[in-house]
């Protein structure tokens, strides 16, 4: 006979994740002088913008409701996505003062629910066949075990990208900081699922996610999951001929 526990964690999986947060407000600046007139999110690769990637493997893995939020150049953002339903978007105008990556939620709670949730950087974009990585986070998700989950690229196999690396992942999934090692072996890739929960003692205004996973790691709950495909990191104008090329090769590979 099945345990209440394991009841309720299969239930949470089979329910899967509804809802979504896409950061889009960032300022851009290593991408100028192109995000000095466009917003970084709304720079197209393979013939789409990166937001529309970001919102289109959501839509994929079942999420029916995200919030989208803006500062630069929103009305560029907020245009964009006025035909979209699918998912369907609410836009969280941060105009007056930019929130960051742990405030932008916390302003926005009401709206994504009482349930888990996916954290998603808009311009976070990589290549993939086979399983969808979305699909396979969420298939992943045990909140019994875990606070976070985040989406993790091995960092020498990442395009465009030439910074130390975020996180080691030991056996059981769960991570640790570089610290002072000169490289880790993986990038956190700008997406995750996490519990609304966490937010309840956290700072009013502007603060990073990273709080949370610094706590998280301090519980033994922050867990990584693998990218399977090829993260493309879009940081500057020279590297969107890069992700370009790179994307296009891996989809035909």
């Amino acid at each position: 006979m099945a345990s209440s526990r394991g009841i309720r964690v299969a239930q949470q999986r089979a329910d899967g994740i509804t809802h979504a947060m896409v950061l889009a407000a960032g300022l851009g600046t290593r991408m100028r002088p192109i995000t000095d007139r466009l917003p970084k999110p709304l720079v197209a690769i393979a013939g789409r913008s990166m937001l529309d990637h970001a919102l289109d493997r959501l839509a994929q893995a079942g999420v029916t409701q995200a919030v989208v939020n803006v500062h630069h150049l929103a009305e560029q953002v907020e245009a964009h996505l006025a035909g979209r339903s699918r998912p369907a978007i609410t836009i969280s105008d941060e105009r007056a003062q930019l929130l960051e990556t742990g405030g932008g939620v916390k302003k926005v709670l009401p709206l994504l629910g009482e349930a888990p949730f996916l954290h998603v950087n808009s311009d976070s974009l990589w290549s993939e066949r086979g399983t969808a990585n979305l699909a396979a986070m969420i298939a992943a998700w045990d909140p019994q075990r875990m606070d976070m989950l985040l989406l993790l690229a091995p960092r020498e196999s990442s395009v465009g990208f030439d910074g130390a690396g975020d996180f080691t992942l030991a056996p059981d999934g769960r991570l640790a900081r570089r610290g002072q090692a000169a490289t880790a072996p993986f990038v956190y890739a700008g997406v995750a699922i996490l519990k609304p929960g966490l937010f309840a003692d956290t700072p009013d205004g502007p603060f990073s996610l990273n709080l949370l996973f610094d706590r998280a790691i301090a519980a033994g709950r922050l867990h990584g999951h693998r990218l399977d495909g090829l993260w493309l990191h879009v940081g500057t104008p020279e590297a969107i001929a890069l992700a370009e090329a790179a994307y296009a090769a891996h989809q035909a590979g």
